[in-house]
């Protein structure tokens, strides 16, 4: 017998018989106990998940001499599971005394391999009080390829199924009929991700042409995607300008062509093809709100664009480029 053993007196008193509504209270109230007991109240609601009705508890236990009967196959949540009942104890130690198990089905469990939690509870019809007697474990049990089974001693006598047995302790019928119970409640796998700061860039640079600049029309012009730092990404240009640049100023973002929200660190440039004297801003930050993007509004005053001797537009054709330098990553992982 487990040394943590309680009495089935102590537990099923008509004194100290709890509801299921007493247990949470009681939780709140010990909730500052190190090692977590396991909860033993009534209630009526039938198990959820599977149920055993044995026509005779009495010839059940003759026939399984000594050993457990163990259910047919029943799924939650994807696993097969079987439910293993001990009439006697399981082991010579335990003899008179009532153990429950539950078992999963180690294939489903392999490919790939997969540890799942879920929430035990055991149950044990009292026709006494017309109500579930019910064993619940506080905390998940881990199942794996390994640990495929789990049981504990339910507080239960092997008497307390015989006709002996009082009114109060009634867990069999007149003839001999009990019923069993087994609720698998499987915790949902966590979904996570991980977030980092990468500075290490592959194909940091990309440079665009836009030809015919002068006689460009539209709004806006947005370029072909291009890859950098593992992520695809699309430049945005406003040849007479967008919000406060409208009229005065080009307006240059960097955009995430998939609309992620990562933090940013780079550089935009229009590139002046008679000289060094790149205009060249530095974006740093997550995306602001008028784009989704990264950039300027005000990047560079279309009278430096209009004047050929700047060398910004050359041959009608205006080049802007950007060099991303660090970006954070959102790596889901399942």
């Amino acid at each position: 017998m487990e040394k943590s053993a309680i009495k089935e007196e102590e537990i099923i008193s008509k004194g100290h018989i709890k509801e299921e509504s007493d247990i949470y209270k009681g939780c709140q109230q010990h909730e500052k106990l190190q090692l977590p007991l396991p909860l033993i109240f009534m209630r009526e609601r039938p198990p959820t998940t599977y149920s055993v009705t044995f026509e005779s508890f009495g010839k059940m236990m003759e026939l399984v001499n000594n050993g457990y009967y163990e259910s047919l196959p029943f799924t939650v949540d994807g696993f097969n599971w079987t439910f293993k009942i001990y009439p006697n104890g399981n082991s010579d130690t335990t003899r008179g005394l009532v153990y429950c198990y539950v078992r999963i089905d180690n294939s489903s469990l392999t490919d790939p391999p997969l540890d799942v939690y879920a929430e035990i509870k055991f149950f044990a019809y009292n026709y006494g009080l017309s109500q579930y007697y019910t064993y619940q474990e506080v905390e998940p049990v881990k199942f794996d390829s390994v640990e495929q089974e789990w049981g504990k001693w339910i507080v239960l006598t092997t008497a307390s199924f015989t006709k002996a047995s009082t009114d109060f302790y009634k867990y069999i019928t007149d003839g001999d009929k009990c019923v069993f119970g087994i609720d698998v409640f499987v915790a949902q796998r966590n979904k996570s991700e991980v977030f980092s700061y990468d500075e290490n860039i592959s194909s940091p640079v990309f440079t665009w042409n836009l030809t015919n600049f002068s006689t460009l029309t539209l709004d806006s012009y947005t370029s072909d995607p291009f890859s950098s730092g593992d992520r695809n990404w699309v430049l945005k240009v406003y040849p007479n300008g967008d919000g406060v640049g409208t009229d005065n100023s080009l307006s240059l973002y960097l955009l995430s062509e998939s609309n992620e929200k990562n933090y940013v660190r780079a550089t935009l440039r229009v590139l002046n093809q008679i000289g060094s004297d790149n205009v060249e801003k530095p974006v740093e930050g997550w995306p602001n709100a008028a784009e989704n993007g990264w950039g300027y509004a005000e990047f560079i005053p279309l009278a430096d664009l209009q004047d050929s001797t700047k060398g910004f537009v050359v041959d009608d054709v205006l080049e802007v480029e950007v060099e991303i330098m660090a970006i954070s990553k959102q790596t889901p992982i399942n």
